[in-house]
């Protein structure tokens, strides 16, 4: 796990050294056990280090292989690799390094672009071919390792993340006006290409992009799950499913455990965590260390799950460690969790992985985490509603959006959005696509390709590495994803969601911790802002930035201010702290 970066120019000019320096110390956090520069001319590539697989000085980044005529710096974890490695030296290659990068570099080279789809793991990756110039960029199925890029007509810089871009200076740091609709009405969920500032984009997941050394790229998609069924599948048993679910998670599980030093579990006392914690102890995993996160309560609501955490860590025997936040710790992290962030995100989760993070990386290196799991199989409050829609797309948006176009034309100035509903027309253009059938399929598969890329596993990537913390996210191997996407939906949906997973969990687990409300990682006094933490919201956005900005409309800000525990969202989501987290983004980014 790691940070890369890097630039080619198109005119034949020598690549900006500085830059690439900037972005590379920008990184330093995702990688602070390594760092190296690779300089050819036109193209330079960088890299920060955090050792994991193959802690030898053989395994630095970038990585050159002579003989080829390639050079690679990567993002990631390759978890078949040592089949992979198997499979190539039967082919006659031969290796100087022990860990996966170098499996990238000979893969790519014994099987051209396709070599991706035989990886099992996360990965962003850039590889550049010294004799053609050629580069090959390439993101994950689902996007768990972020690639972001800016480019003009005379060259094109790539980064692990948003702010290192930025860092490199010459960037068109212009507000993209799609980006904020999608923001401001899609959760705070903004889908590729755009990002918050116009002159960076990301790279999709499941796409690699080759550019040429004019400049000229092709980009090539390499994976969709399928939402169909067979006559076979569909009359398959019940029992039949939930042994192909229970095999397939226990191999994701097991995969993620392939390391050069100890993998622990976040584990935060809902059924996906307890999860992966019940099947490593029953593969005989030993001294597991395990992870849990609370906070003060506010309004009557709870701050923490730890009674369930508990259970489960001692139900187990693992090396439990329990984290309490005191309010007036939380509010002195905020700065450091939008500081992490690669772009702003409005979950309260932020704030509570980057603390848990800064704690678990005193210990430990490579953590499970369980998100995933609720896109995968179904486990939101959503979707039973979809079932019978007939209107799927405004269906999706009652249940789903923030706000519709009309009322987030009245809270934001209009100079910052687009001239149409950006954020419905892109939900209706992914519901239209072939490939599933059913409108809990469609719903299933836009949150699993979009939602869940640009909420949870961006969120959990920026706030883990920005601590020098890999996570692994079993519920998104891709064999398991293409499983669970063909399970009928109604196994999905039973026992109020997640039904066929909560039957795979009843083998394994207490009670107590499946048959219970669903929970999440709960900040109380994030939603319900009040005391120092109004006053920290109310200091951004009466500040001088925030006024010369002007992105909302200054009744619409005062209002919030004044009763911001009315203004919730649809999703349980505090209006005020969407608006303050934007501006505390940009004020920590852009000034």
């Amino acid at each position: 796990m790691c940070g890369l970066c890097g630039e080619v120019t198109f005119d034949g000019s020598p690549v900006d050294t500085a830059a690439i320096t900037r972005m590379a110390d920008k990184l330093a956090p995702r990688g602070p056990d390594g760092s190296g520069m690779l300089l050819r001319g036109r193209a330079g590539l960088a890299h920060r280090r955090l050792t994991i697989i193959d802690l030898s000085l053989r395994a630095e980044q970038p990585m050159v292989d002579s003989d080829l005529g390639l050079s690679i710096a990567f993002n990631g974890c390759i978890y078949n690799y040592p089949q992979l490695r198997q499979e190539l030296a039967g082919l006659g290659y031969r290796f100087f390094s022990s860990g996966d990068t170098e499996v990238l570099i000979k893969g790519y080279h014994a099987w051209g672009l396709d070599f991706v789809n035989r990886l099992n793991g996360m990965f962003a990756f850039a590889i550049l071919e010294r004799d053609s110039g050629r580069l090959v960029l390439g993101r994950d199925r689902f996007g768990i390792k972020p690639l972001y890029y800016s480019e003009t007509g005379k060259r094109l810089r790539f980064a692990s993340s948003l702010p290192a871009i930025l860092a490199s200076g010459d960037i068109d740091t212009a507000i993209d006006p799609v980006a904020l609709h999608h923001y401001m009405s899609f959760h705070a969920v903004v889908p590729p290409p755009h990002t918050m500032i116009r002159g960076i984009r990301k790279l999709p997941p499941a796409t690699i992009r080759v550019v040429e050394a004019d400049g000229r790229t092709e980009d090539k998609v390499y994976w969709r799950p399928e939402f169909a069924r067979t006559s076979d599948e569909i009359a398959m048993p019940e029992e039949v499913w939930r042994e192909r679910v229970e095999a397939a998670l226990r191999r994701a599980v097991d995969r993620r455990m392939v390391a050069d030093v100890p993998v622990g579990v976040l584990l935060s006392g809902g059924v996906d965590s307890s999860l992966i914690v019940a099947l490593l102890a029953e593969a005989g995993q030993k001294d597991l260390m395990t992870f849990s996160i609370g906070f003060e309560s506010a309004n009557n609501e709870e701050g923490d799950e730890f009674k369930y955490s508990d259970l489960v860590a001692q139900h187990y025997g693992t090396k439990h460690h329990k984290i309490f936040v005191e309010s007036d710790r939380l509010i002195g992290a905020l700065p450091g969790a939008i500081q992490a962030m690669s772009e702003p995100m409005v979950s309260y989760d932020n704030v509570a992985f980057y603390m848990l993070s800064q704690e678990v990386s005193k210990h430990i290196k490579v953590v499970q985490s369980g998100q995933g799991a609720d896109e995968v199989f179904a486990g939101y409050h959503w979707y039973p509603p979809l079932m019978s829609s007939n209107d799927l797309t405004n269906d999706y948006a009652k249940v789903f959006f923030d706000r519709d176009d009309a009322t987030l034309r009245t809270q934001v100035s209009g100079d910052y959005l687009p001239d149409h509903d950006a954020s419905r027309e892109f939900v209706a253009s992914h519901f239209a696509m072939p490939g599933a059938e059913t409108p809990v399929d469609k719903a299933l598969r836009l949150d699993t390709q979009v939602m869940l890329v640009d909420d949870p596993v961006k969120r959990v990537d920026n706030m883990t590495m920005s601590c020098a913390l890999e996570a692994r996210v079993p519920f998104l191997d891709h064999e398991l994803v293409e499983l669970a996407a063909r399970v009928p939906t109604e196994l999905k949906l039973k026992d109020g969601g997640k039904g066929i997973l909560k039957d795979v969990a009843r083998k394994v687990l207490p009670r107590e911790v499946i048959d219970r409300p669903k929970g999440y990682f709960p900040v109380p006094v994030l939603k319900y802002l009040q005391g120092p933490y109004l006053d920290y919201v109310q200091d951004t956005l009466n500040s001088r930035a925030a006024r010369e900005r002007g992105i909302f409309n200054r009744d619409y800000v005062d209002e919030l201010l004044a009763n911001p525990s009315e203004h919730i969202t649809p999703l349980r989501g505090s209006e005020l702290w969407q608006v303050a987290v934007l501006e505390m983004w940009l004020q920590s980014h852009l000034q």
